[in-house]
């Protein structure tokens, strides 16, 4: 896997740091526990409980080496330093749709914290990678599965 930079605001850290917590303790034991009464039934070869308590502690070692690793290469973004003359990760974007005339508005996060039932789309997304660095009216072509799709920026907030 390639090592990168992966953009976060204060609040996604933390929400990371917290789920990787519950991951070590919580979780943890209780695929421990899943495993030793599984252990109690005797024969492994045939032990579906067994099996299924060690691919639970598999999948949750492996959850807990990916959010580990996307908490050393964290970059939290500073949201002093974020200004609104341009976009950049951190932005609330006001757009228009010129083609049907329907705004959308976007907040533009690192690829960890895309929320789209809350409009928080990633830095790396099709539209979010367009729009970085684009300034208010300026109109900017995303390149969309159903073709170019144009946007014309009405606003950039904190």
């Amino acid at each position: 896997m390639e090592d990168k930079e992966v953009l976060l605001t204060q609040e996604g850290y933390d929400k990371l740091e917290k789920e990787l917590d519950e991951l070590k303790t919580t979780k943890r034991a209780e695929i421990a526990d899943r495993i030793k009464i599984a252990l109690g039934y005797g024969d492994l070869s045939e032990n579906s409980e067994y099996d299924e308590a060690k691919s639970a502690q598999a999948e949750n070692e492996t959850k807990i080496a990916e959010l580990e690793n996307k908490i050393r290469y964290a970059k939290i973004i500073d949201e002093s330093e974020i200004d609104t003359k341009t976009v950049q990760v951190g932005n609330t974007v006001k757009l228009l749709d010129v083609e049907f005339n329907e705004e959308v508005c976007y907040t533009i996060v690192g690829s960890t914290e895309v929320d789209l039932a809350q409009n928080r789309i990633s830095n790396e997304s099709p539209i979010g990678a367009a729009i970085l660095g684009a300034k208010k009216n300026q109109t900017i072509e995303v390149q969309a599965p159903a073709g170019v799709v144009q946007y014309k920026i009405l606003s950039i907030t904190k």
